[in-house]
């Protein structure tokens, strides 16, 4: 399976990620091809190499000769969706597009339909988000990871002033994305950086196990003291029929005398923190008394983290922790067209090309409330897509 990296060393924006593309390989003509199916003539794509701390990058620039400086999330969303583009990229631009404008609408106390993309600069931002998901597809990546996110301070100015570093949309884009705080005043992360990593990368920490192919180096616009580039690292995953092993601690408690509202409230907490799995299993306890077993699944480092939540949110005075080894199978997100909209189908890799599948119940539900049908029948349209996704050639 091929994969890609992303180092963050400087922080991420649109155009570095488009630049780590070019630079590792990814073939400037066909990515000029593919963003001409937005079919829009008031931008041009241009690179050059450059030094940045000792260190030759790609940097892209997109230049924008566009009468129209402010669009509201309407109208680039027909921009996107009139376009010649596949569907899946299609689907996946206008949900990441207008992730980036709901962020403004909150931040900005905003309704969404009248906030203007100005300071996400409108057609580049489209260029920067569909030339990144065309790259990343027609470099046949199918799983993405990335480092924690660098995090600099100071203010930059905006149109409502200025504003303090982090940027709030990045921030905002940002929720369960692992962060590092670094001794540099400048915005390492923009939102348009920030959102396209949040909507492809699979897995955040450090180099997973790979066999690299390729090294890219796209350049930011910033000097700074150090260099100023995003590295993708492109290669081989090995596609391994067996389940992948890995050791983790189960935590567990014995609760006999919780009120049982509390119970939705501590399951969000425990999820929120990273939690792998929670269960909640009734028992019997002594004299007689019903009770709850709680159990859930974290890596070995954040034990003493979720001990402080369930002593905190818990009746319980003791906490059994061992280690136990989990057995799972690789597993890969994708995208399906239904006639009721997109769906995300998670697709586990048993053996020798055999799959099994199960679309995401969230994206099933929400087209159910959207349409007013009934969920069984949106289910069953994504399985039937799934399986001819999965058929294909």
């Amino acid at each position: 399976m091929k994969i890609a990296y992303f180092d963050c060393v400087a922080g991420a924006s649109g155009d570095m990620i488009l630049g780590a593309l070019l630079d590792a390989g990814l073939e400037e003509d066909l990515l000029r091809q593919q963003l001409s199916l937005l079919k829009l003539s008031d931008f041009s794509l241009k690179s050059r190499q450059v030094f940045k701390g000792g260190l030759r990058a790609t940097q892209v620039e997109v230049e924008i000769n566009d009468p129209l400086a402010k669009r509201r999330l309407a109208e680039i969303e027909q921009i996107v969706s009139e376009s010649d583009l596949p569907a899946h990229l299609i689907h996946r631009a206008l949900g990441i597009l207008r992730r980036l404008a709901e962020v403004e609408a909150q931040i900005h106390g905003q309704p969404v339909d009248q906030v203007h993309l100005h300071e996400l600069g409108g057609l580049d931002t489209i260029v920067d988000v569909t030339g990144a998901l065309l790259g990343l597809d027609a470099m046949g990546i199918e799983r993405v990871y990335a480092s924690p996110l660098p995090m600099g301070s100071g203010f930059v100015n905006s149109a409502h002033g200025p504003l303090p570093l982090p940027a709030p949309a990045t921030l905002a884009l940002l929720r369960g994305v692992p962060l590092r705080g670094v001794a540099l005043e400048a915005e390492l992360v923009t939102p348009t950086g920030a959102v396209l990593l949040a909507s492809v990368v699979q897995e955040w920490g450090p180099i997973p196990p790979m066999t690299l192919a390729a090294v890219g180096y796209g350049a930011g616009g910033w000097e700074l003291p150090i260099p100023n580039v995003l590295r993708v690292l492109v290669g081989e995953q090995a596609s391994s029929s067996s389940a992948a092993t890995e050791s983790l601690a189960l935590v567990e408690t014995n609760i006999d005398d919780q009120n049982p509202q509390f119970y939705d409230y501590l399951l969000a907490r425990l999820f929120q923190a990273g939690a792998l799995d929670v269960t909640l299993t009734p028992i019997q306890m002594k004299k007689s008394r019903p009770g709850i077993l709680l159990r859930l699944l974290c890596h070995p480092v954040e034990v003493p983290a979720f001990e402080a939540i369930l002593f905190a949110e818990t009746s319980t005075l003791g906490i059994r922790v061992q280690v136990v080894e989990r057995h799972s199978l690789e597993r890969t997100i994708h995208t399906v067209d239904t006639p009721y909209g997109p769906v995300r189908i998670k697709v586990a890799n048993l053996n020798q090309g055999q799959f099994k599948f199960a679309p995401e119940y969230e994206d099933c539900r929400r087209l159910a409330e959207q349409q007013d049908i009934p969920l069984r029948e949106v289910y069953l349209a994504a399985e039937l897509a799934a399986k001819t996704f999965l058929e294909r050639p």
